[in-house]
C-alpha cells in the first residue's frame, strides 16, 4: 500500500515546544528593544519551523509498503516478517523508524494523548533509508504466542526528519500472519512407531543394492545392466534387475502418548516429527480428524507440523 495524505499524522515534538518558547522570548525582546536584527532572526527561525513541517511530511508521503512473507516458528520463539519498501517520490526517505510498539500492560490505563509528544517504546524496530526510486527489503522479528495463526498488530512507521521538531507517523495493517507450531517436547520414542518389521523390506526394480534376477530386455534399459554373458551364449537379450532396501514407515499416533493433555501430546508429536526428519526416516501421522500418509523430506515434515499447528483450529485462526 502507498501512504496517502489521510493516513499520515503529524504533531510537534517536545523539542518543538521548547523551540516555540525560545521564539516567544526572542519576539518579546525584539519588541522591547525595537531591534531590527532581533526581528529578522526571530522570523527566520519561525519560517524554519514552517519549512520543517513540509519536509517532515514529505519524508513519509509516497512511501509504498508491501508484505512479502512471514516465517513459520515454534511457540515461544520469534517469527520473521518480511517487508519491501519502495520510494515513489523524488526526494527519497530518510531516517524512517519501522516496527511494532510494546503492548500496554494489562490493567494499566492509557494516558490521554499518550504517544503524541514522544516515541513509543518499540518491541521490534529498524531504521531504514531509501534513495529516490529505489526499494529495500526489511525483516522484523517478533515473539509469537501459542500455536496456530499469529497476526501481529498494525505496523508503525514514523520519522522526525529533518530537524526533530515534528513527529510524523502512520499505522499500516498489511494483514500478515505466521504459522506457529507447537513447542517440541522431549519424550521417549512411542512404542510401535516403527511397525512390525524392524529389519526393513526390499523394493524390486529400483536402486542397485542387491542382485534380484533377470528379465527380458526392454528398450531404454541401461547398457551396463544388460546380461552380456547370456547373449554370448546364444540366449536372448536380457537385463539384470537389482533391488534396494527401504525402511518400514514409522507411524506417529495420537494414542501413543497416554497421560498427556492435548497440548503436550501435540508437542511430543512435534518433537518426533523433527527427529525423524533429521534422521531422514519415513513416517506418517495420525491425529483425531487428520491422517498424513507416510513420506519423508522437507515437504512431509512441513505437512505434519502444519497439521499439529492447526489441530482444532480453522484456517482462519478460529477454534473449531
Amino acid at each position: 500500500m502507498t501512504l496517502s495524505q489521510r493516513q499520515i499524522f503529524i504533531f510537534p515534538s517536545r523539542t518543538a515546544f521548547f523551540f516555540a518558547l525560545c521564539l516567544l522570548v526572542m519576539l518579546i525582546a525584539a519588541i522591547n528593544y525595537q531591534n531590527n536584527m532581533s526581528y529578522a532572526l526571530t522570523f527566520l527561525l519561525a519560517n524554519l519551523f514552517v519549512v520543517a513541517v513540509l519536509h517532515t511530511y514529505a519524508n513519509l508521503s509516497g512511501l509504498t509498503i508491501t508484505a512479502v512473507s512471514a516465517d513459520d516458528a515454534f511457540a515461544g520463539q520469534r517469527s520473521g516478517f518480511h517487508f519491501r519498501f519502495n520510494s515513489n517520490n523524488k526526494h527519497g526517505h530518510q531516517a524512517l523508524s519501522v516496527g511494532w510498539p510494546l503492548p500496554s500492560k494489562p490493567g494499566k490505563r492509557r494516558r490521554f494523548m499518550a504517544g503524541l509528544f514522544s516515541n513509543p517504546e518499540m518491541l521490534a524496530g529498524e531504521e531504514i533509508e531509501l534513495e529516490p526510486g529505489t526499494s529495500r527489503d526489511c525483516v522484523l522479528h517478533i515473539p509469537v504466542g501459542a500455536r496456530g495463526w499469529y497476526r501481529p498488530d498494525r505496523l508503525r512507521i514514523e520519522s522526525t526528519y529533518p530537524l526533530g521538531l515534528l513527529r510524523c507517523w502512520t499505522w499500516v495493517d498489511l494483514d500478515q500472519r505466521a504459522l506457529v507450531y507447537p513447542a517440541p517436547l522431549v519424550s521417549p520414542e512411542p512404542a510401535g512407531a516403527a511397525g512390525d518389521a524392524l529389519d526393513g523390506r526390499w523394493l524390486s526394480g529400483a536402486g542397485d543394492d542387491e542382485f534380484s534376477g533377470i528379465r527380458d530386455y526392454r528398450a531404454g534399459d541401461n547398457p551396463r545392466r544388460v546380461y552380456w554373458k547370456g547373449l554370448a551364449r546364444g540366449q536372448a537379450l536380457q537385463t539384470k534387475v537389482y533391488a534396494t532396501a527401504i525402511a518400514d514407515a514409522r507411524w506417529l499416533d495420537w494414542e501413543q502418548f497416554p497421560g498427556l493433555d492435548q497440548e503436550r501430546r501435540l508437542s511430543a508429536l512435534c518433537y518426533w516429527i523433527i527427529d525423524y526428519h533429521r534422521r531422514e526416516l519415513e513416517f506418517g501421522l495420525r491425529i483425531p480428524g487428520t491422517e498424513v500418509a507416510p513420506g519423508s523430506g522437507d515437504r512431509q515434515r512441513d505437512t505434519a507440523l502444519r497439521a499439529l499447528a492447526l489441530f482444532g483450529i480453522s484456517d482462519e485462526g478460529v477454534e473449531e
